[in-house]
């Protein structure tokens, strides 16, 4: 009777730990996989960041002007464009 009575505590510890362990092994699984997928994003992000930087800076938009369009872009004044529609008449009026 005595071995029973331990036995049972025992047992039950035993499979306490096991779903503990195991949940345990799921939620880790779960973060690095999170971490992964942060990690990705992050790269990505600095990419993105860089070539917008890159490709939009004042100097850069100027030399993109003189290299591809030469003399076909006209300054608008922002206030001016309505929609695309207007953008459209403006540029082939002038």
């Amino acid at each position: 009777m005595k071995k029973f009575i331990f036995l049972i505590p025992v047992i039950f510890l035993i499979l306490a730990t096991t779903l503990t362990k195991n949940a345990t092994k799921q939620l880790d699984k779960k973060i690095f996989e999170t971490k992964e997928n942060i990690r990705v994003l992050e790269n990505r992000l600095e990419l993105v960041l860089l070539d917008y930087n890159f490709l939009t800076s004042p100097k850069k938009l100027m030399e993109y002007q003189t290299k591809f369009f030469e003399n076909n872009l006209i300054q608008l004044n922002i206030s001016n464009i309505k929609n695309l529609e207007d953008l459209k008449k403006i540029t082939k009026n002038e």
